[in-house]
């Protein structure tokens, strides 16, 4: 029996069962362990096919480490032992899947089923397009949500400048969003079970107002990929309401804020700067030499400056052009005007604030040996940001025999 670290964080005590693969679900409930909830993994015989992503050492994957970490591995063929599912999900306080919309029912564990077994089990569920509507059934990935949730068209380049497709963002975003939307969701659904302070009119003669009650049953989170990118598309539906307008690409720009871009610098390194604020824009002007623009007219407030857009990014870009852009982002940040180079994993890894931070850890991993991880993106006071990773993305089925024996008491299946 493996022995495991001890568990800190504010969701210790909290069980949860992940039915996950790929990125969306794994990425929920690794928020969720990183909070020092106790996730059951479970993976089909082989592992979660994620693990054959990116590179690898000695067959194990480097991406794993981080995607798997705090969470204990067992190995279930959900079509032949669905009873030991039901029992892993008896003793849980939430599930968390992304397999296609209804193919937990039809492995005999959808909703119904599972509250049958456990009733406040809270189940979050993550799809492509939901689990209802005239697109359930359709498969999708992350890039599929960027593009149907309306990002991969702001994504693109101003009109007329390329013929090359818009970008993807670089990372499974919506996958990642879903992943967020759901721990949200989940956490919700929990405080309503357990601490929802009752209404005056369910609340008994003489009990204290707002009483923490909780209605003692679990409930079902519908999250999905297309959703979660669509809700950050900002003011863009109620503008398409007004009159029918309809935001462009504008490349590195943003549409409603001047001058803010991205500028290659002397050593073909970029540089984004953001000068939205009148007061930022005067001081961004007199650190490149140009201070009268500050003070002419035609410049004086955020839509005047976005209807000379180019002109203004031609005087900045002729300014970052003569500077290296470490150099160029010095004398910015001097003058208190938000900017930054464009960092690649390189400029992450070995940043002081990151490192001071936490926010990059250097981990001993067992399968992989020395790495580097991300550290945790939610603090909270007394916590150490060190303390985040207690152990790293387990091989396959690492836990099996501990969790089958010690949580379920059952005799662990021969190997």
């Amino acid at each position: 029996m493996p022995t495991l670290p001890a568990r800190t964080g504010p969701l210790v005590g909290l069980k949860v069962l992940e039915i996950g693969h790929y990125v969306a679900a794994p990425f929920c409930t690794r928020i969720l362990a990183d909070l020092g909830a106790e996730v059951i993994k479970i993976e089909p015989p082989g592992g979660d096919p994620f693990r054959g992503w990116g590179a690898a050492v000695d067959g194990n994957s480097v991406w794993f480490s981080v995607h798997g970490r705090n969470k204990l591995s067992v190995v279930l063929d959900l079509k032949r032992e669905r009873a030991t599912a039901l029992k892993l999900a008896a003793r849980a306080d939430v599930l968390v899947e992304n397999l296609r919309a209804g193919q937990l029912e039809r492995l005999g564990l959808g909703p119904e089923v599972l509250h049958g077994e456990n009733p406040r089990l809270v189940i979050a569920r993550i799809s492509g397009y939901g689990q209802d509507g005239p697109y359930r059934d359709r498969p999708a990935f992350g890039a599929i949500g960027e593009a149907i949730g309306g990002l991969r068209h702001l994504t693109g380049y101003p009109a007329g400048t390329t013929d090359l497709p818009p970008p993807r963002c670089g990372i499974s975003i919506s996958d990642d969003l879903a992943g967020l939307y759901a721990a949200i969701g989940l956490l919700a659904a929990l405080w309503q079970r357990d601490a929802a302070p009752g209404t005056p009119s369910s609340e008994a003669p003489g009990a204290a107002s707002g009483a923490a009650s909780g209605t003692g049953r679990g409930r079902v989170i519908d999250v999905n990929l297309v959703d979660s990118v669509f809700s950050l598309l900002e003011g863009m539906l109620p503008e398409y309401a007004l009159d029918g307008r309809v935001r462009q690409p504008v490349g590195a720009a943003i549409a409603t804020a001047a001058p803010t871009n991205t500028y290659r610098c002397a050593d073909g390194k970029w540089l984004c700067i953001a000068g939205n604020s009148d007061l930022i824009f005067a001081r961004l002007m007199t650190t490149i030499g140009r201070a009268e623009l500050a003070r002419d007219p035609a410049y004086t407030t955020n839509a005047d400056r976005c209807a000379r857009r180019e002109a203004l990014d031609a005087v900045i870009g002729a300014w970052t052009a003569t500077l290296p852009a470490k150099d160029a982002e010095a004398l910015l940040e001097a003058a208190d005007v938000p900017c930054s180079r464009l960092y690649d994993i390189a400029d992450c890894a070995a940043d002081p604030h990151f490192l001071a931070r936490g926010s990059v850890q250097a981990i001993d991993d067992p399968l992989i040996g020395r790495t580097l991880h991300p550290g945790p993106t939610i603090r909270l006071d007394g916590d150490r940001p060190e303390n985040v990773v207690a152990w790293t993305g387990p091989a396959v089925g690492a836990h099996t025999d501990y969790v089958l024996n010690t949580l379920l008491g059952q005799e662990a299946k021969p190997a």
